[in-house]
């Protein structure tokens, strides 16, 4: 693995991680590497089912947004202990 592959991952991880923060309404005080995680734990995950179901590279991509957007709310309701909806949502 070469340092451009590490970037692309870390680049890839961000991206998505941010595209699945943004699909949670309200506030997500989690820093940028936590962001960065998630995003890489979305695309394997969401890469894995894609991949499973016989998707191409646009089902990867949506796949791993979703994937990334539900560890955003399990986040949110396990670590952080708030609803993802209603008046405790957005403290």
């Amino acid at each position: 693995m070469t340092l451009a592959d590490v970037v692309v991952i870390l680049l890839t991880g961000l991206v998505v991680g941010a595209l699945g923060r943004l699909a949670v309404p309200g506030r997500d005080p989690m820093p940028l590497w936590l962001t960065v995680l998630i995003g890489i734990a979305g695309s394997i995950a969401g890469g894995m089912v894609a991949i499973a179901l016989g998707f191409g590279a646009g089902g990867v991509f949506v796949l791993s947004v979703l994937a990334a957007t539900l560890l955003v709310i399990v986040y949110r309701r396990i670590v952080l202990k708030r609803p993802v909806t209603g008046p405790g949502a957005n403290p």
